[in-house]
C-alpha cells in the first residue's frame, strides 16, 4: 500500500483483541451492490482476508477459483466468510473488479484500515489470502495455492487438515490406474465412443486445451504431426482431450481439429482431472504410463524440447536423449559470431549456466545446452547457430 501521512500508524494495539474485531477493530464492510455490511454477520466465522487488484491477470484468474469454493462451503453451511481488500488504483476500477465477487470488502477510500492489515499480515505480493480463525489467529498465511490445487475439501485450511489431503492424494497416487482416471466408461471417437479399457496398457497423453488459445493452437499442430508419426511407427500412443473450453461451442471446434479421442463435454470431470494433476495452465500434456501411473505432467515441455523422440516419456528415455545431446555438443564451438546477434556467443550447458530458455532464433522451447550471450541475455539452440560468413555452428575440433 501507498504511504500516506492519515494512514501510518494504524491501530496494530487493536489487532490483539481477539475475535473478528481484532482484525477489522472499526467501521463496517461493504457489499459488491455497495450495502452496507455490518461487522458481526462475520463473528464466529473462518475469514478469508482476499488481498488483490483488477489489473493483475493472477487475481482475474485466481477470483473465479476462489467463488467457486466459496460457494460451495457456504451451499453446505461451513462457516466461511471471504473479505475483499482491493489494492486496485482507483474507485471505479475497485468497485468494477467487486461486483463480480459474492463477498463484502473493506470500502475502498477505508486508507487506514487497508494498509494496517497490509502491514500487519506483512502482504508484498497478490493474490493474497490470508485465512484467519474465528477467534482471529492466523490459520494459513496464504491459502491461495490450497484453494487451486484442493478447491472448497481444503478448508478450514488448517496445517492438519492440508496433511490430510496430502496423505489422500499419495494414496491415490499410489493406487492409480487409468479406469480410476475417468469418472465414465468411454471417451468420444471420430465416429463412436471408446470404452476406457481399450486404453489399458496403452502410453496415454491427458491433454488439457482449449480453443481460442493461441499456445493451445500452437502446440496442438505439433503434437498432431508427433501423434502421427508414432501412430505411423505402430507405437501404443493415444492422446485424450481434456476440454477446458468455457462453451460447448468451443469444444466442438477443438475436436474438429485434433485426431484423437476426447472426453465428452460436461466441465465436472474435466475440473476434477485438472484439479487432481493441479493443472495450472494451458496447453498441458500428462502422460499416462502402460501401468496407469503418472510417467510426467511435463509432456508438453519433452514435446518441445524432443519431439516423437520423447516417446514413451520415461526417465531413462529422457537421460539416453541427454546423454546424446551432450555426445553432440561435443562438435560444436566453444563460441560462436552468431549472425543474428552483435555479440559473442558462448556454449553453455546444463552445469555451466545453461537451463530451461526460448531460442531466440527458432521461438521454440531448449533446455541445458545453448548458445548463450552473458552480456544480454540472448540464447540459442546449438542447431540454430550459424556464423556471420554463413556457415553452421557444428565445426567444432
Amino acid at each position: 500500500m501507498v504511504g500516506d501521512p492519515e494512514v501510518d500508524g494504524a491501530p496494530e494495539t487493536e489487532m490483539e483483541t481477539g475475535g473478528v474485531r481484532s482484525v477489522l477493530p472499526f467501521g463496517s464492510l461493504v457489499s459488491p451492490s455497495g450495502d452496507e455490511v455490518q461487522l458481526p454477520e462475520l463473528e464466529g466465522k473462518v475469514i478469508g482476508l482476499y488481498f488483490a487488484a483488477n489489473w493483475y491477470p493472477r487475481c482475474e484468474a485466481f477470483t473465479p477459483a476462489l467463488a467457486a469454493a466459496y460457494h460451495q462451503l457456504r451451499d453446505r453451511g461451513a462457516g466461511f466468510e471471504v473479505v475483499f481488500v482491493s489494492c486496485d488504483e482507483d474507485a471505479p476500477s475497485f468497485e468494477r473488479f467487486h461486483r463480480g465477487m459474492p463477498w463484502p470488502a473493506v470500502p475502498f477510500g477505508d486508507l487506514r484500515r487497508k494498509k494496517g492489515l497490509s502491514q500487519a499480515f506483512q502482504v508484498e505480493g497478490i493474490p493474497r489470502l490470508v485465512v484467519l480463525a474465528p477467534d482471529g489467529e492466523v490459520v494459513c498465511s496464504d491459502a491461495v495455492e490450497l484453494v487451486l490445487r484442493y478447491g472448497d475439501p481444503a478448508f478450514p485450511f488448517t496445517p492438519a487438515r492440508v496433511a490430510e489431503l496430502e496423505a489422500d492424494e499419495q494414496r491415490k497416487f499410489a493406487s492409480q490406474t487409468l479406469e480410476k482416471l475417468f469418472s465414465i466408461s468411454y471417451v468420444n471417437g471420430s465416429n463412436d465412443q471408446v470404452p476406457i479399457s481399450s486404453l489399458v496398457g496403452k502410453t496415454v497423453g491427458l491433454y488439457f486445451s482449449a480453443h481460442g488459445c493461441a499456445p493451445c493452437v500452437k502446440f496442438t499442430a505439433r503434437l498432431a504431426a508427433i501423434y502421427g508419426n508414432l501412430k505411423g511407427k505402430s507405437e501404443d500412443f493415444e492422446v485424450v482431450y481434456i476440454p477446458m473450453d468455457k462453451e460447448e461451442d468451443g469444444y466442438l471446434r477443438s475436436c474438429g481439429d485434433m485426431p484423437w479421442l476426447a472426453l465428452p463435454y460436461d466441465g465436472a470431470s474435466s475440473r476434477a482431472l485438472a484439479r487432481y494433476f493441479d493443472v495450472r495452465e494451458i496447453p498441458t500434456l500428462v502422460v499416462i504410463g502402460p501401468d496407469g501411473k503418472t510417467v510426467t505432467r511435463e509432456g508438453r515441455y519433452l514435446v518441445n524440447l524432443y519431439f516423437d523422440m520423447a516417446f514413451p516419456f520415461t526417465d531413462e528415455q529422457i537421460r539416453m536423449l541427454q546423454e546424446l545431446e551432450d555426445e553432440e555438443a561435443k562438435g560444436y564451438a566453444p563460441s560462436l559470431l552468431h549472425a543474428g546477434h552483435r555479440h559473442e556467443l558462448s556454449i553453455v550447458s546444463g552445469k555451466s549456466g545453461g537451463g530451461p530458455y526460448i531460442c531466440c532464433e527458432c521461438d521454440e522451447q531448449g533446455f541445458g545446452w545453448a548458445y548463450q550471450c552473458i552480456a544480454c541475455g540472448y540464447e540459442i539452440h546449438l542447431r540454430c547457430g550459424r556464423n556471420v560468413d554463413g556457415g553452421s555452428a557444428g565445426t567444432g575440433p
